[in-house]
C-alpha cells in the first residue's frame, strides 16, 4: 500500500484512508490482502437487530465454552469478551492447512437510551450467543386507533359528526 502514496506531499496533507484505517478500523483494501490466519486472531462476527421488544445480538462463537465468555454491562455498554484456545500441535502431526484462528476477543456496544439492562439475558446453545435487552416499557412503540385520530381530524377542520338515530 505504501507505494501508492504520493511521495512528496505538501506539509498538513491528511491522507483519507489513512485516517479512515485508523478511526474506524476500516481498510478498503483488505479483501485483496493474503490472509494469515495465524495472525488475525479470532474475532467473531455480530448480528444487531432491534424488535418491538428488544436489542438483540447474535454471534457465532463455535468451540467456546460458557466458561470462556463474559458479558458485562457497563453504564449503557454491553461488552462480550472471551477466548478460543489452540489445540496442541503433535510433532509427529503432518498439517495440510491451518485456518482456524484462536485467541481473546472483545466486542464492545453502546446501547441506546431506553434498554432495560437489568432485565438483560445471554444463552449460549450450539455454538450460537445470543442476548437479549429488553426495552423498558415506556420506550416500546404503542399504537394509535385510527378512529381516534380521525375525530381529531375532523374536529379540527370543523366537521360535524353525524347525529345518532
Amino acid at each position: 500500500m505504501a507505494n501508492l502514496t504520493r511521495k512528496n506531499q505538501p506539509e498538513g496533507y491528511i491522507e483519507p484512508l489513512r485516517i479512515m484505517r485508523e478511526m474506524l478500523n476500516w481498510d478498503p483494501f483488505a479483501e485483496m490482502l493474503p490472509r494469515a490466519p495465524e495472525l488475525q486472531g479470532f474475532v467473531p462476527r455480530f448480528e444487531v437487530k432491534e424488535n418491538k421488544e428488544a436489542f438483540v445480538f447474535r454471534a457465532d462463537l463455535p468451540g467456546i465454552e460458557d466458561k470462556d465468555l463474559e458479558l458485562t454491562m457497563t453504564g449503557n455498554r454491553l461488552t462480550v469478551a472471551g477466548k478460543r484456545e489452540a489445540e496442541a500441535h503433535q510433532e509427529e502431526d503432518t498439517w495440510y492447512a491451518y485456518e482456524r484462528s484462536y485467541g481473546t476477543f472483545s466486542r464492545t456496544f453502546t446501547l441506546p437510551e431506553g434498554a432495560d439492562l437489568e432485565h438483560a439475558e445471554a444463552d449460549l446453545k450450539n455454538g450460537v450467543l445470543t442476548v437479549t435487552v429488553p426495552k423498558r416499557p415506556e420506550h416500546q412503540p404503542k399504537k394509535i386507533s385510527l378512529k381516534s385520530i380521525g375525530e381529531k381530524v375532523r374536529t379540527a377542520i370543523g366537521g360535524k359528526e353525524k347525529a345518532s338515530t
